[in-house]
């Protein structure tokens, strides 16, 4: 099956309200997501989990905002400004083969995206060597989209990718792994 990406046409649905109270990004991110970090949100989209994020490494830290569709950075840009917090957030477009990251992060997340890259294999590898020693990805995928034999297929994946799984956070909705 070839992967899908979600067009920017569905930003809109990405960023709802209701999706907040299901998916609350500060609960979900409090222990991964700290001060004066930089953290990497793969496939960010219209900025669900960046914008929470870049309050919580607040002006010490950053946030680098990677997203295939210029689209998605586009309207992530225009949130930003009007929330206030541009000026810890980096835009980076993602090659259709490579995210391209030139800097090392303390923690990735990679939420409902996964399934959309074409070498799963390669991703995982690739963000492995983005991230410093000690940290961690934190890897979540929608049930409604992925079977839990994929899921637990993709998880081989990062293992043979090098990651260890370090714990299985409950998200709503969600099959989630935290890689280290």
């Amino acid at each position: 099956m070839k992967p899908h990406v979600c067009p920017a046409s569905h930003a809109g649905f990405l960023s709802t309200s209701l999706r907040r109270l299901v998916q609350n990004p500060e609960k979900i991110l409090r222990e991964f997501v700290l001060p004066g970090r930089t953290v990497a949100d793969i496939g960010c989209g219209p900025g669900f989990f960046t914008l929470p994020m870049a309050r919580m490494v607040g002006p010490l830290g950053k946030v680098i905002a990677a997203d295939l569709q210029p689209e998605m950075l586009d309207k992530l840009r225009k949130r930003a400004e009007a929330a206030g917090l541009r000026e810890n957030i980096t835009y980076h477009r993602c090659g259709t083969d490579r995210i391209g990251l030139s800097e090392r992060v303390d923690f990735v997340l990679a939420f409902y995206m996964v399934h959309e890259v074409p070498d799963p294999y390669s991703f995982f590898q690739e963000v492995r060597g983005a991230v410093n020693p000690g940290g961690g990805l934190l890897f979540v995928e929608p049930k409604f989209h992925v079977t839990r034999k994929g899921f637990q297929r993709a998880v081989e994946t990062a293992e043979r990718a090098g990651w260890t799984p370090g714990g299985f956070p409950k998200i709503l909705l969600s099959r989630t792994v935290l890689l280290q």
